[in-house]
């Protein structure tokens, strides 16, 4: 048993990181310390202090544990890789989990090549970027291609030169083909030096390019080209005007800002690179709800910038939102840059009017998107509030539906699908392969697939108690709140007969009652069918579950079918290949029918013989004597 009061006496006086478990041994709250004695001791003593929010999390708190490091750096960096990795309840956590293209140049190669690049990595190649939309990135990538054709295939030059044929893009002319010698490197580095000034900025040279291009082919007669150079010049001139916004230092900045409104809120970050905004993205907190504006700017940049790449000289923040722990922060993004980061509250001038432009933006935003979030949650928080009350249940955070899929027997799957509040969780998804039941037979299918889940369940319990280790060890010891049936009665009280046998019984177990046509009605509950509000977003829930268990059962069903791996019972039998298994069950409807027929019909098929069809007759009729 876990003492607060003696574990607290223990606590040493260090810079660490302290995480906080609930009962079930979830991580709700992850923190740093200068001390770890004079910060953890801090939440059990008097909660005047303590915001609401930090109240309840320690009325949640069932046990603690500490990591000690040596600085408040690493208790810094420690914290960010915690949070990413748990999300715990109560911290503010950043919703969006972005990442920003690059436009990477390989300089260090003889014939550079210009990609697309999801990361900037330390590979001796010059990154462009982040840049805030990848179809932006795409298509300067394409006016690029067509105006310097330069290569992109990964053959080792000069090596490599003359071994194949010129590729595709060498034939429809956005290719020189240095892999054939066609291009001097002196030359095809001259066009990547171009390359080079038009991603810094500089798009006079390939205008000018472009226009010389255009009057030359136009000159020649030759007026398809001109055209294209035309297009080209359009291109780079409306590329050229959505960079125009700029302040004057032309320096390499994020301006930062935020509004919020009850325990949401909205960060407006705009990109400026060599003075030019490159664009803006907003992002979500949660969990904001009573916290000093300086600490949600302080979650957000310790999240933020713990998972980008790239870190710009000066963050520009808004009026009370520098972070208390200021020196702290700038030399752990001075430590990721690899030179000074500072963090301004601009009070005057042109920094100032950006950020308070953040900072309107961010407030329209959350404007706009607060019936938006409203009507997401109506869709799965409030839908699955709906449904705990049809069924008169405290409370629903998980819910599993399961689904038999089969051709007529010969091959049976199940599938297993999770929704935790009201949003499919994918990660624990599982899929069953039916072992012990012949034929298309749903009921025993569906006791197999259940039994198997849970005694999964219970063993893993069991190894749990075993090595001493509480709460949750996988996704199978996660019980669910609420089992979905995909029918009436009879699902019902197959599942309530497994959960019986295994003493499990705090799950609920409902199934989905149809009508005439197949479409649900209604759900069975504790032996009474309840009506339901089809209008309604818990409807559309339970819709969307039965759907999504219904796909996933088909769609592994599919795959095995498709990747010829489907095992029948009748590759048992001796002289029954892949062609006489395909053969009989396109002929018969199901296992029951292979095994009614007599020798003569099973040796009538062609691709049967009489010794094969005797094969088949005995295998059946032995297994019953």
């Amino acid at each position: 048993m876990f003492d607060i009061e003696e574990e607290l006496k223990k606590l040493p006086a260090k810079p660490g990181v302290y995480l906080m478990h609930d009962k079930k041994d979830t991580i709700i709250y992850v923190g740093k310390a200068i001390s770890l004695k004079n910060r953890v001791r801090q939440y059990f003593q008097s909660s005047r202090n303590l915001t609401p929010k930090i109240q309840q999390m320690v009325a949640h708190i069932a046990w603690f544990e500490y990591i000690v490091v040596d600085s408040e750096m690493e208790a810094l960096v420690l914290e960010c890789n915690l949070i990413k990795e748990h999300r715990p309840k109560y911290n503010t956590m950043l919703k969006d989990d972005k990442s920003y293209p690059y436009i990477k140049v390989t300089i260090n190669e003889a014939y550079p090549r210009v990609l697309y690049a999801h990361k900037a990595k330390k590979d001796k190649a010059k990154y462009f970027g982040p840049y805030t939309s990848g179809y932006a990135v795409k298509e300067t990538l394409e006016l690029l291609r067509k105006t310097y054709c330069y290569r992109n295939c990964n053959k080792q030059l000069p090596t490599d030169i003359g071994k194949d044929r010129p590729c595709l893009y060498y034939h429809i002319g956005q290719c020189k083909a240095p892999c054939q010698g066609y291009i001097s490197e002196e030359e095809y580095q001259k066009n990547i030096a171009e390359v080079l000034e038009f991603l810094n900025g500089n798009y006079k040279i390939m205008t000018k390019r472009l226009t010389e291009s255009m009057l030359a082919a136009s000159e020649a007669l030759e007026f398809e080209k001109a055209a294209e150079y035309r297009d080209l010049l359009h291109a780079v001139k409306k590329l050229s005007e959505q960079q125009k916004a700029s302040d004057t230092a032309g320096s390499n900045r994020d301006i930062i800002a935020f509004a919020t409104a009850g325990d949401e809120a909205v960060v407006q970050v705009f990109f400026i690179r060599e003075g030019k905004m490159l664009g803006r993205e907003h992002f979500y907190l949660t969990g904001v709800e009573n916290e000093e504006r300086a600490d949600i700017m302080t979650n957000f940049i310790k999240q933020y910038y713990a998972g980008t790449p790239y870190i710009p000289k000066e963050l520009l923040l808004g009026v009370a939102m520098k972070p208390e722990d200021e020196a702290l922060i700038g030399d752990w993004l001075s430590a990721k840059r690899g030179s000074k980061v500072k963090l301004l509250v601009p009070q005057k001038g042109d920094k100032e009017r950006l950020v308070e432009l953040a900072e309107k933006n961010a407030s329209m935003v959350l404007q706009q998107d607060s019936e938006k979030i409203k009507r997401e949650e109506a869709k799965t928080i409030g839908a699955v509030k709906q449904i705990a009350k049809w069924l008169d249940l405290p409370q629903i955070t998980r819910m599993e539906s399961y689904d038999i899929s089969n051709t007529s027997g010969f091959e049976s799957v199940g599938s297993m699908v999770v929704f935790e509040n009201g949003k499919a969780k994918k990660s624990d998804y599982r899929k069953f392969k039916i072992k012990t039941v012949v034929g298309p037979d749903d009921y025993a299918s569906m006791k197999e697939v259940l039994t198997r889940r849970f005694l999964h369940g219970k063993r893993e319990e069991e190894e749990m108690a075993a090595s001493g280790i509480s709460g949750e060890y996988g996704s199978f010891t996660r019980y669910p709140d609420l089992i979905l049936m995909d029918g009436g009665r009879g699902q019902v009280n197959i599942a309530l007969e497994v959960l019986d046998e295994l003493g499990i019984t705090d799950v609920a177990v409902c199934g989905m009652v149809k009508d005439d046509h197949h479409r649900t009605r209604g759900l069975y509950f504790n032996n009474v069918e309840i009506p339901i509000d089809t209008a309604s977003e818990a409807f559309k829930l339970i819709t969307r579950i039965q759907d999504e268990t219904h796909r996933f059962a088909i769609e592994y069903h599919r795959s095995l079918r498709g990747k010829a791996q489907v095992r029948s019972i009748l590759d048992d039998i001796e002289g029954i290949g892949a062609v006489r298994r395909r053969a009989l069950m396109k002929k018969f409807e199901s296992l029951e029918a292979v095994k009614a027929a007599g020798v003569e019909e099973l040796a009538a098929l062609p691709e049967m013989n009489r010794a094969a069809a005797e094969k088949v007759y005995e295998f059946f009729h032995e297994k019953e004597e």
